[in-house]
């Protein structure tokens, strides 16, 4: 209780400070004046604050919160709301309380409410919205709650301890549908199932695993292993789909949500998703080599973005650790590179990637478009970029030009099968 009182009277606020003060002179003039009336009037300044400190002390409220964030994934520029939920879960109403939730400032300035009274097992309800233009992941709370008194004499603070996090994902723009080609150079058990038809059966059975279906049991090959066996169920192949992100500081210009590296973060989201949505195993992958999204993990929509979400620029000075990797692993599919000005051994390294009937599409961001130069530096970039074009389209990749201002959707169609595009000029 030592404690408590003493931590309530640090909790005086500017009013009950001004009345306990008042008091105190009060009663030393009383004294010296010889006032009985003065200091009957001056014991009762000093007693109010300090009968509030007391009360307030040995409040032993019991308060539960809840937070919702809806939604929690929301995309840049877009706003969410946060719900919040009190429980009084104790025997007492409670006084007044002042409530108010730590926000990062580019969620925007902390809400504060007040609520008059709760009564015992009640509860309060209250909602605020949030908008960030950037990206990230950002922290709500922990939630604050400061007591007080029915005169506003004395606050004492309490601290919830749960936190949330609100994901901000860029923005995702809708591409309009295409045939990329190279659809059907991923695996799959369907493998397999092609060399049973061609008169192997055992090429389309499998180890039993417990909860299969005994009517599926292949007795045949039971027979010949030795152990249960079952048939294969037919699967289709699985497209699988690279997206290289350049994340390259040295490849991007401008700051903040209006640069090119944001640009770039923005394509490759539009492009996973579009490439998801039309069934593709997906994996992005980074300029340092990093999996951002490993093609072993299911790729969902949401396990893209959020990855996405967090990623940051890179001090790389090359292109050589993705290119590498993907030069040792192999070109599975679609193969998408979303990348900033280039070097010439840059653009050589991704020009060698291209082979086979895999499809490859370079989106090439201008980089040096982002930012205002002088005439003669505008004019060397201009020369990098357009050699890094005709490297890469003389290799056999589908290059996308993009300039400041150009969206993805206006040249995403370029990124289409020549049959595709001829097609579509027909109709």
């Amino acid at each position: 209780m030592p404690g408590a009182v003493g931590r309530a009277l640090s909790g005086l606020t500017t009013r009950g400070r001004c009345l306990l003060a008042a008091g105190l002179a009060l009663a030393a003039c009383a004294v010296l004046l010889g006032q009985r009336d003065l200091l009957r009037a001056a014991v009762f300044l000093i007693f109010l604050p300090l009968a509030a400190v007391f009360v307030v002390a040995r409040t032993r409220y019991r308060l539960a919160c809840a937070r919702l964030l809806d939604p929690p994934r929301v995309e840049a520029g877009r706003p969410a709301t946060v719900r919040l939920r009190l429980d009084n879960v104790s025997k007492i109403s409670s006084g007044v309380l002042l409530m108010e939730d730590a926000l990062p400032y580019v969620l925007g300035g902390r809400p504060r409410f007040v609520l008059d009274r709760v009564e015992p097992k009640g509860v309060r309800e209250v909602s605020y919205p949030v908008r960030a233009d950037v990206r990230g992941r950002y922290r709500v709370g922990p939630l604050s709650v400061r007591l007080t008194d029915p005169f506003g004499l004395v606050e004492m603070s309490r601290s919830f301890s749960s936190t949330d996090d609100l994901i901000v994902t860029p923005t995702v723009s809708p591409l309009p549908t295409i045939r990329l080609g190279g659809d059907w150079t991923g695996g799959g058990d369907a493998t397999a199932r092609s060399i049973a038809a061609t008169g192997s059966d055992d090429a389309a059975t499998r180890e039993y695993r417990h909860g299969d279906d005994l009517r599926k049991v292949h007795w045949r090959s039971t027979a010949r292993v030795g152990e249960l066996m079952v048939r294969r169920e037919e699967q289709p192949f699985q497209s699988r789909a690279t997206v290289l992100l350049d994340s390259r500081v040295v490849a991007h210009r401008g700051d903040g949500p209006g640069s090119s590296f944001e640009w770039a973060v923005s394509g490759v989201a539009s492009i996973a998703v579009n490439l998801g949505r039309a069934g593709y195993g997906l994996r992005v992958l980074l300029d340092n080599g990093v999996d951002l999204v490993p093609v072993s993990v299911p790729s969902s929509e949401g396990a893209v973005l959020d990855a996405l979400a967090g990623v940051a620029s890179s001090r790389a000075e090359s292109l050589e650790a993705a290119t590498g990797q993907l030069r040792r692993n192999g070109v599975d599919g679609v193969l998408v590179a979303v990348v900033g000005s280039l070097r010439p051994d840059d653009a050589e390294r991704l020009a060698r990637l291209r082979h086979g009937a895999g499809a490859c599409v370079a989106v090439l961001v201008d980089a040096e478009s982002w930012a205002p130069s002088g005439p003669r530096r505008r004019e060397e970039a201009k020369q990098a970029y357009e050699s890094s074009a005709s490297l890469l389209a003389a290799a056999g990749w589908r290059v996308l030009r993009v300039e400041h201002g150009t969206t993805l959707a206006s040249v995403w169609p370029l990124a289409a099968t020549v049959a595709a595009r001829a097609e579509t000029a027909v109709r």
